[in-house]
C-alpha cells in the first residue's frame, strides 16, 4: 500500500550562498538514507528561503520483508571432534542465536557456518522521524548557530515541522520543535500559522498565501519579468547566472522591478557601479546600446500591486553606496598611483612585504622579456607596468571593493596618462583567475601575469608552503593552470625544469624537483583527456609546456579518430618488440641485409616519413601511424627474430627506429584504450 508523503521543515530565512552550495547534496543524502531503510522511491525536492520540502506522490506504508545472510568459518575450523570451537560460538553470538540454530552452506567450494535471519518490514511512519532527523543533521552549510537553550545547532533556527503521511500527521520532534498539521505562508499575507487538512490543501494554501514553492517557477517568473522590462524600456538586463540563483533562493514571491540612480554616477568606471549593485544589493545592471545606463533591476519579494515604495527604498539604499564610490574614485585620482606604504603590508611571513614581492616579480618579468622579446611594448613599458601593478592596493576604492584590484589600477593609470600597453598589463595581471576566465590580451600582459604567478609559486615553495590534499589557500594549483593557458594562448615556450632553475636563483634554496612534480600533477588534472595519453607524453621526458600541450592534443585527436584501435594494436606490437632495445643506441640499419620485399617497402616508406618536415605534431603522428599497412605486411611476411644475428639485429633496428620517432612525441606503450 502507498500513500502521499509531504515533509516540510520550516526555518528562519536561509542565507542563499550556503544553501546553494549544499543544494546538490540535499537530495543525494536524503535518497541514501531512504535506501538504507529500504524505502527509496521517487520524490521531488523544493525550497524557499523559509522551508525545505520533500514530496512523494507515492510512499510505501511498510518496508518490504527482507532477510540477512551470515557466513562463518569453514566447518573444519568451526568444530573440533564434533564440538563447536570458540570461532563457531562467536559466530552464533554475532548472529544473536543459539548454536543449535546455525546451519551449514557452501561458499567458495567450502562448507561454512551459515545463518539466515528473516526481517519483518516496519511501518514507515515509525521510521520517518529518525529518517528526517538523520537527513537534516547530515546537511553541511558551513557555519551553524544555536538558539534558545538547545545544545544542537543548525544553519538557522527551525520554527515548524509538518510531516503528512496521507492526511495524517506524523508525530516527531526536531530541535525542540514538535510536528504539527500546519504551515506558514508569505509573511505579508499572514504572519500566523495556517492549519491544513492534507497534502493537497498544503499546495493550495501556499499558492493562495503568496508562496511560489517551486524554484523553477520562481526562476521562470523572474526571467519573464526581465523580458517584459526589456521590451517596455528598450534596454538589456545583464543576467548573472550566480546572482539569478541567489535571488531565486531568497524569494518566495518574486517580482522584478526597475529603479534608477543619478546619472552623475556614470562617471564612475562601470565595474564599480556593477559591483556595488551586485555584491551589496543583489541588483542586476541595465544596458542600452552596449553601455551601462543609470537603471537597475531588483527582484522584490513583496506582496503588493504598488511597488513604488519598494523602488523608492532601493534607490535610497543605493545612492549612498555610489556616493561613497565616487568620493573614493575622485580622492584616488587626486593622490595618483603610488606604491608608498606597500613596504608595510606583509605579503606572507617569511616572504617579506608586498613591496618585496613587486621586486621579485620585476626580476622575473625582465628575464621573461629578454626571452620572449614582445613586439607590442618596450622595456620601459614593462618597468612602468610592474612598478604600478600593485599600486591600487593602497587606493580607497580597492580597500572598499577588493575584487576590483588591478582593474582600478588600470583605470587610474589611463586617467593619469599612462599608455595603453601599461594600463592593459595592470588590468590583466591576475588573469586567468578561473577555468572560464579571459586571458591576457597582449604578450606584455602575459609576461606581467606570468611573473606574478611564478613568483607566488617559487616564493611559497621556497618556504615549504606546498598545497596538501584539498587545501590550497594561495591558489597555487590555479597559478599553474594559468601558466599552461597563457603559454598556449601566446605560443610561448616554457621549459618547466630549465625555467624554474633559472628563476629560482633569487629565492631561498629548495628542491626544484618538488615544484616540477607539482607542475606535472596540475598538467595531469588540467587536460580533460584519457589520463594514459597524458602519461604517454610525460614519459618521454618532455617538460616544455607548449610542446606538452600540443602533443597531448595531437595524440588525443588521433586516439579519437576512426580506426585508431586497429592502428594502435599494430604499434603496440612495435613497442613490445623494442621494449628491450636502448633507443639511444640503435644499431645502424643496413639495407643490403634486407631479404624480403616487405622490409624494403617499410624502410623506404619510413625514410619518406622520417625526412619530411611537419607543421604540427598531429600531422607527424598521422604520417607515422600511416605506416600501419607496411608494418602489418612486414609482420606477416618477415620473421623478426631470424636465426642469423645480423639479420635479426637489422630487422629490430628498423622497427626500433620507427618506435623511436613516435616516442619523441609519446610513449604510446603507456596508452590504454
Amino acid at each position: 500500500m502507498v500513500k502521499p508523503l509531504l515533509i516540510e521543515v520550516g526555518v528562519e530565512e536561509l542565507p542563499a550562498i550556503p544553501l546553494l552550495k549544499e543544494l546538490k547534496n540535499i537530495e543525494t543524502k536524503y535518497a541514501a538514507i531512504l535506501e538504507k531503510n529500504s524505502l527509496l522511491c521517487e520524490f521531488e525536492f523544493y525550497y524557499t528561503p523559509r522551508r525545505l520540502v520533500f514530496w512523494h506522490r507515492e510512499f510505501k506504508s511498510m518496508q518490504d520483508d527482507s532477510s540477512e545472510e551470515f557466513f562463518g568459518a569453514p566447518l573444519s575450523v568451526a568444530y573440533k571432534d564434533g564440538v563447536p570451537t570458540p570461532a563457531a560460538l562467536g559466530f552464533a553470538k554475532k548472529c544473536g542465536v543459539e548454536m543449535s540454530q546455525i546451519s551449514h552452506a557452501l561458499k567458495d567450494a567450502k562448507e561454512v557456518l551459515y545463518y539466515k535471519r528473516e526481517l519483518k518490514g516496519q511501518a514507515s511512519y515509525l521510521l520517518l522521524p529518525s529518517i528526517i532527523e538523520e537527513w537534516i543533521k547530515s546537511l553541511e552549510f558551513g557555519k551553524s548557530m544555536r538558539w534558545g537553550s538547545l545544545q544542537e545547532s543548525f544553519i538557522r533556527p527551525i520554527r515548524w515541522i509538518n510531516v503528512l503521511f496521507g492526511d495524517e500527521s506524523v508525530e516527531m520532534e526536531l530541535f525542540g520543535v514538535r510536528s504539527c498539521k500546519s504551515t506558514f505562508v508569505h509573511r505579508i499575507s499572514n504572519f500566523e500559522k495556517t492549519a491544513i487538512s492534507g497534502a493537497k490543501e498544503y499546495f493550495e494554501v501556499l499558492e493562495n498565501g503568496g508562496v511560489t514553492l517551486f524554484p523553477e517557477a520562481r526562476r521562470e517568473k523572474i526571467l519573464a519579468d526581465f523580458a517584459a522590462l526589456e521590451s517596455q524600456n528598450g534596454v538589456k538586463i545583464e543576467i548573472d547566472a550566480d546572482l539569478l540563483d541567489e535571488v531565486v533562493a531568497i524569494t518566495e514571491n518574486p517580482t522584478a522591478i526597475m529603479g534608477s540612480f543619478d546619472a552623475e554616477f556614470l562617471q564612475l568606471p562601470p565595474e564599480v557601479i556593477i559591483t556595488s549593485m551586485k555584491e551589496h544589493q543583489r541588483y542586476f545592471p541595465v544596458f542600452k546600446s552596449g553601455a551601462l545606463v543609470n537603471k537597475f533591476v531588483v527582484v522584490s519579494n513583496a506582496l503588493t500591486n504598488d511597488f513604488s515604495k519598494v523602488i523608492e527604498g532601493n534607490e535610497r539604499v543605493l545612492r549612498p553606496r555610489l556616493s561613497d564610490a565616487l568620493f573614493f574614485y575622485n580622492n584616488d585620482l587626486k593622490k595618483g598611483l603610488s606604491t608608498t606604504g606597500l613596504e608595510k603590508v606583509v605579503f606572507m611571513k617569511g616572504l617579506g612585504s608586498v613591496a618585496d614581492k613587486i621586486e621579485r616579480e620585476r626580476k622575473i618579468a625582465h628575464t621573461l622579456f629578454e626571452i620572449y622579446n614582445p613586439q607590442d611594448a618596450t622595456k620601459e613599458d614593462l618597468e612602468r607596468a610592474i612598478s604600478l601593478a600593485k599600486a591600487d592596493l593602497m587606493s580607497e576604492m580597492v580597500y572598499e571593493f577588493t575584487e576590483l584590484q588591478g582593474l582600478m589600477g588600470s583605470y587610474y593609470a589611463t586617467a593619469l596618462g599612462e599608455n595603453a600597453a601599461v594600463s592593459t598589463a595592470i588590468k590583466e595581471q591576475y588573469l586567468p583567475n578561473g577555468e572560464e576566465s579571459a586571458l591576457p590580451s597582449t604578450k606584455m600582459s602575459a609576461i606581467v601575469a606570468m611573473s606574478l604567478k611564478l613568483d607566488t609559486l617559487l616564493a611559497l615553495f621556497s618556504i615549504n608552503q606546498i598545497p596538501t590534499g584539498s587545501r590550497d589557500p594561495f591558489a597555487l594549483r590555479r597559478a599553474v593552470n594559468g601558466l599552461v593557458r597563457i603559454t598556449k594562448e601566446h605560443d610561448l615556450s616554457f621549459d618547466i625544469v630549465a625555467m624554474l632553475k633559472l628563476l629560482a636563483e633569487g629565492y631561498e634554496s629548495f628542491d626544484i624537483a618538488k615544484l616540477e612534480a607539482f607542475f606535472l600533477e596540475r598538467i595531469r588534472q588540467y587536460f580533460k583527456v584519457n589520463p594514459s595519453i597524458i602519461e604517454a607524453v610525460l614519459m618521454t621526458g618532455e617538460r616544455e609546456l607548449l610542446s606538452i600541450a600540443k602533443k597531448i592534443e595531437a595524440l588525443d585527436n588521433l586516439a579519437k579518430s576512426e580506426g585508431f584501435g586497429e592502428s594502435f594494436s599494430t604499434f603496440k606490437r612495435v613497442a613490445n618488440i623494442t621494449k628491450d632495445i636502448d633507443l639511444a643506441n640503435i644499431a645502424e640499419m643496413n639495407p643490403a641485409l634486407f631479404e624480403q620485399n616487405a622490409e624494403e617497402a617499410l624502410f623506404r616508406r619510413y625514410n619518406e616519413v622520417r625526412t619530411r618536415v611537419y607543421e604540427s605534431y598531429e600531422e607527424e603522428l598521422d604520417a607515422l601511424f600511416g605506416l600501419k599497412g607496411e608494418l602489418d605486411t612486414f609482420f606477416n611476411d618477415v620473421m623478426v627474430n631470424a636465426e642469423d644475428e645480423r639479420i635479426r639485429t637489422n630487422r629490430k633496428a628498423l622497427v626500433a627506429s620507427i618506435y623511436k620517432s613516435i616516442s619523441k612525441i609519446a610513449e604510446i606503450k603507456e596508452i590504454t584504450i
